[in-house]
């Protein structure tokens, strides 16, 4: 058996795939990253953590959020109970932030380096303290995220 290949137990093990992860999800849970977006919003929030240019969990993003703060903002759709999350929606379009959901809180966690499952996101822009780092690195950083927002626009629902 090569590396591969996978039975479907192994799969639901490691918490399965897009599909399955998305069976879970809530039905307010809307705009969703098809599966291409989702691994580069866990790309970007990897490299943002790396350059502390995250905010993270719902106290967080919401304080972030109200201080007026910039950034694409991620949430995960299979949180329970919902109700903990449906206000950050409203308070981001006020805000004229961007959002999209996410199918998993558990790859949310790893993907913002944390060994905890983490319900939502906010991916600054730049640092906000000194911007101390790498400049290829920074480069690489900007091209990513103006992608993600990007596309993560293109989705958004108009009303």
């Amino acid at each position: 058996m090569g590396k591969s290949e996978k039975t479907e137990t192994e799969k639901s093990e490691q918490g399965g795939d897009y599909e399955t992860k998305k069976k879970f999800c809530s039905v307010i849970a809307k705009p969703l990253a098809d599966e291409k977006l989702c691994k580069k919003v866990y790309k970007l929030a990897k490299k943002a953590s790396k350059r502390k240019q995250i905010r993270r969990g719902v106290k967080e993003v919401v304080k972030a959020l109200r201080k007026n703060t910039k950034g694409i903002c991620i949430l995960a759709g299979d949180i329970s109970p919902i109700d903990v999350l449906t206000h950050i929606p409203i308070v981001c379009e006020d805000h004229k932030v961007q959002y999209i959901y996410v199918p998993s809180k558990e790859d949310l966690g790893a993907a913002a380096l944390s060994k905890r499952p983490t319900s939502c996101l906010l991916i600054l822009p730049k640092p906000l303290k000194g911007g101390e780092g790498d400049e290829a690195e920074a480069k690489e950083f900007a091209e990513a995220y103006n992608e993600v927002e990007k596309k993560v626009k293109a989705s958004q629902i108009v009303f």
